[in-house]
């Protein structure tokens, strides 16, 4: 009975995320995943830390008719610039930004801010964790694959730690989900709540 109730769980992801789905279709099989539209992602020239929940929190203040569904899943996630706390390196526009991103991180160590917000039982909840990735020196013929083939669309900092950036970027301290767009404290709560119903 309660791994029916699991598959009967109305569980939305707020977002067209492929790695963020991917963490919980296992999780929720009859999962929606659908981004929100319209949506103002600017946050205000604070750490990014709170630039993050700023903008899970907009997210989730956009979401009208919270009873159709028994649980809400939204989040954000950027990267801190290596040497700027407060400037936020979020996703690029084109190839060029992607590059420069890319260039910028290469050699250097990084932290990834994620914060997620959790609708269940009535009520938002929200987490913001934060890991550190290292990349190595990446040459000029990596970096030009890396963006010739679009692996950075969509990604903040122009990569998937989980893609072909693997190859060339390793998990220093935290949580992979965090750096995968889900806060690591989240992803637990989530875990928990899909084994209420297993």
């Amino acid at each position: 009975m309660a791994t029916l109730w699991r598959i009967m769980l109305r569980v939305w992801l707020a977002s067209a995320s492929t790695r963020r789905q991917q963490m919980l279709i296992d999780l929720f099989p009859n999962i929606v995943c659908k981004a929100l539209i319209g949506v103002d992602e600017s946050a205000d020239e604070i750490e990014v830390e709170q630039q993050v929940l700023q903008i899970s929190k907009k997210k989730a203040d956009a979401i009208q008719h919270l009873d159709e569904f028994d649980m809400i899943v939204v989040s954000d996630t950027m990267l801190a610039d290596p040497d700027m706390d407060r400037v936020a390196l979020g996703k690029p526009k084109d190839e060029v930004e992607a590059a420069m991103m890319l260039h910028r991180l290469s050699g250097r160590r990084h932290r990834v801010w994620s914060s997620t917000g959790i609708y269940f039982s009535g009520q938002w909840t929200f987490f913001t964790d934060s890991s550190i990735v290292e990349f190595q020196k990446l040459s000029d013929e990596d970096l030009v694959e890396l963006v010739l083939n679009g692996s950075w669309k969509g990604k903040a900092g122009g990569y998937d730690l989980a893609g072909d950036m693997s190859k060339f970027a390793s998990l220093v301290d935290g949580g992979e989900s965090t750096v995968l767009g889900i806060a690591e404290e989240a992803m637990s709560v989530i875990t928990e709540i899909s084994k209420e119903f297993s």
